[in-house]
């Protein structure tokens, strides 16, 4: 009787570019090499979309609003951003993931997956490709790359954070588990600052606490999300490298620390959620035409309010237009808000060119 033989281990890599918006300005601006930059408006409404390794050193973080950065850095410099040319770069970037493999999912301008199981170019050790790669990037954009390998994206994402900036870190089938047993679960990529608390409410602290709970109980705390939590926990990660994903909508949130009663917090939180969905639409081509604000309070009660447009927006200007007009009839609200969110949907399969142009009206 032959022996069933099992499937090969994936071999999956997360490459993340390093600080991509604040490096792209470095690099094109020699007289910002080596200093705190912060891409994002300096206003007071402001928001930061990148900071540089300089700046971070002074807590400067993306999703940061532009007054408390300047706070903590007085000499951090503002530059405006230039999205048609990451998005140049970041083309360039996947022109060179290609020459590897066909299995590229990117999840914005700066960052993917690429299966390298079954390469192009016939090498057999994952890491040797994304050293590869990561070489590959520096020559063609002169930026640095990180990178991480391992049998599953959960992991790989997860190992590109361990040897940041400019390096790189494998997980192996071996070493999988008890890596995830000893992370706390805080830093679990996909798991969110509400998610965090609640899973500290449960006294879950680390993957370990994680693993001791049954499949029932975490479908029943965290409904569809249960089934993943259950299987990252063990190390386990079966999702797909999906290059031709076809996505009705896509939608960022997040969850305040203390709950919101004005419009210009409001609006300041809402910046980087609008900085993400467009990213991800600019590093897949995709444009969207109906625009979706979700609003939850501090009773938990929700509304969304959406408004579709004619054209696919052109711009992240227009994108910041159609919020703030679904976000001002809100104000002021009836209850504090706990959570605000974005969402895209009526997709379309292509951006339009990033051209001057005039704002739509609506």
């Amino acid at each position: 009787m032959n022996e069933i033989s099992s499937p090969p281990v994936r071999k999956i890599v997360h490459v993340d570019m390093d600080a991509f918006y604040a490096s792209v300005e470095q690099r094109d601006n020699s007289d910002l090499r080596g200093k705190p930059i912060a891409v994002g408006g300096s206003a007071a409404r402001g928001v930061v979309a990148a900071a540089s390794y300089e700046a971070r050193k002074f807590g400067v973080h993306s999703a940061m609003p532009s007054v408390t950065a300047k706070r903590k850095c007085p000499d951090l410099i503002f530059v405006p951003p230039r999205f048609a040319v990451y998005k140049a770069v970041s083309q360039q970037i996947r022109e060179i993931f290609a020459e590897y493999t066909p299995l590229i999912e990117p999840l914005s301008l700066d960052e993917a997956y690429l299966d390298v199981t079954q390469n192009l170019k016939g090498m057999t050790i994952a890491t040797e490709v994304a050293l590869e790669i990561r070489a590959k990037i520096k020559q063609v954009t002169g930026l640095n790359a990180s990178a991480g390998i391992s049998y599953n994206k959960f992991l790989a994402k997860m190992a590109s954070d361990l040897n940041k900036p400019n390096g790189q870190a494998v997980i192996t089938p071996k070493n999988g588990p008890a890596f995830v047993e000893q992370l706390p679960v805080r830093k679990f990529h996909g798991v969110g600052p509400a998610t965090t608390e609640k899973m500290h409410q449960l006294g879950i602290e680390t993957g370990a606490d994680l693993k001791q709970k049954t499949l029932q109980f975490l479908v029943e705390h965290f409904g569809k999300s249960g089934p993943y939590f259950y299987g990252i926990a063990r190390g386990i990660d079966e999702r797909q490298v999906k290059p031709d994903r076809v996505r009705k909508s896509v939608g960022a949130e997040d969850t305040f620390s203390q709950d919101l009663h004005a419009f210009e917090p409001a609006r300041e939180g809402l910046q980087p959620l609008i900085e993400k969905v467009w990213g991800y639409c600019e590093a897949n081509e995709i444009a969207a035409k109906t625009v979706t604000l979700k609003v939850k309070y501090a009773d938990f009660s929700q509304i969304t309010r959406s408004k579709t447009v004619l054209a696919p927006l052109p711009a992240i200007a227009d994108l910041e237009d159609v919020v703030n007009l679904l976000l001002a009839p809100i104000f002021p609200p009836r209850k504090g808000i706990r959570l605000l969110g974005v969402t895209l949907s009526s997709l379309e399969g292509r951006l339009p060119a990033a051209e001057p142009q005039m704002r739509l009206a609506f």
